[in-house]
């Protein structure tokens, strides 16, 4: 494939997709535009629990960008960090399997020591990653720091609503963005919003992208040994859950769980917690956990990760369109995808095609419009 001179690019949605493609692209000398109408990590990419694995999408399709991005999140605190002084929590750390119930004593399923700080009936069950294989980050900080990294070199954030991609006058070029009823002109338009970026197929022959409600809490707790705990609990009915619990390095440990298929509102500041979800989480917490449950409760929160009809994300040019891109629909690895997935946008836009990473499978011509 041929490239396309590609001088000033415009990006719909500042989470961190969108950030990491201006970061990325900055690099290239591109001047790119971000645009986004909430805040750069407002939605998902800010209430996200920041886990990273190595190896954790292997035999799948996404192993390739998987290993390529945790390795970018490495780089990325090191080089970063002494760049710019940018922090956002970036530490390897052990990940354990939690087996915990409301109406049994599971401790006799334990296979390794317990932890000081859950329940005793607790058990430790199984280790699923080492300071290899799995690491984490403050999402929020992530994405806001390659957002300041990408302005570093040159990038710019717009606060303004995308309404619309401009075509050229046969429809087979893209030419700018609607951005509050103006035209931003653009030699290349990315379509990065999430879940939001279904707004995009009125504008664009682009495949649905839709929404997977979670809800998550953030405490002002520090516990005795740090790990990465992904818990199977049992409730007093007998229901399991999956609760993950991130303690991180600015003492708070956040806990997400209880998704749901709530209707994804319009608006991304209109996403609230469904009722009763948090008081749920929050009586699952203190079980399992009792000292996490009773401590300072910080932040209540819901989003909505970006899902496609067979799982797999949304990476690649759009169809059909000179200069229309998209970048969306990681599910829950768009934390860990997001550098490696910035890197093969610019390598696509700029160059005409991504080398670091095989994107073939993410094609969107793959699924129907």
């Amino acid at each position: 494939m041929s490239a396309t001179p590609r001088s000033r690019v415009v990006i719909c949605g500042g989470g961190v997709i969108g950030t990491s493609i201006a970061y990325f692209l900055s690099l290239r000398n591109v001047e790119a535009i971000v645009v986004e109408s909430t805040g750069v990590a407002n939605a998902a990419s800010g209430k996200s629990g920041g886990f990273l694995a190595l190896d954790w999408c292997r035999g799948t399709a996404v192993d390739q960008l998987a290993r390529r991005s945790f390795a970018l999140h490495a780089e990325l605190a090191s080089t970063l960090a002494a760049e710019l002084k940018l922090d956002w929590g970036y530490r390897r750390l052990d990940t354990l399997s939690i087996a915990a119930s409301e109406q049994r004593d599971f401790s006799s399923l334990a296979q390794m020591d317990p932890l000081s700080w859950l329940d005793p009936g607790a058990a430790v069950h199984s280790q699923l990653g080492t300071e290899e294989t799995t690491a984490q980050i403050h999402p929020a900080l992530f994405t806001q720091g390659m957002m300041t990294a990408a302005e570093a070199h040159g990038a710019r954030l717009i606060d303004g609503t995308v309404q619309g991609v401009s075509l050229s006058s046969d429809g087979r070029r893209a030419t700018g963005a609607l951005v509050d009823g103006d035209i931003l002109e653009a030699d290349a338009v990315v379509i990065a919003m999430g879940p939001w970026s279904i707004l995009a197929c009125q504008w664009l022959p682009l495949p649905a992208v839709y929404g997977l409600k979670g809800h998550s809490l953030v405490f002002r707790y520090t516990p005795a040994e740090t790990r990465a705990l992904f818990v199977e609990f049992e409730t007093a009915t007998g229901e399991v859950s999956t609760p993950e619990v991130m303690p991180r390095t600015d003492g708070t440990t956040y806990v997400c769980g209880l998704s749901s298929e709530s209707s994804l509102p319009v608006d991304p500041a209109a996403v609230t917690p469904d009722a009763g979800s948090p008081e749920r989480l929050h009586a699952m917490t203190a079980s399992f956990a009792p000292e996490l449950g009773a401590a300072e409760l910080l932040a209540v929160q819901a989003c909505y990760r970006p899902v496609t009809e067979d799982g797999l994300p949304l990476i690649g040019a759009v169809p059909g369109v000179d200069g229309a891109f998209v970048a969306t629909g990681h599910s829950v690895w768009g934390m860990l995808n997001g550098p490696a997935t910035g890197e093969v946008m610019a390598e696509l836009i700029v160059d005409g095609a991504a080398t670091t990473v095989d994107i073939t499978p993410f094609d969107p011509a793959r699924l129907p419009i």
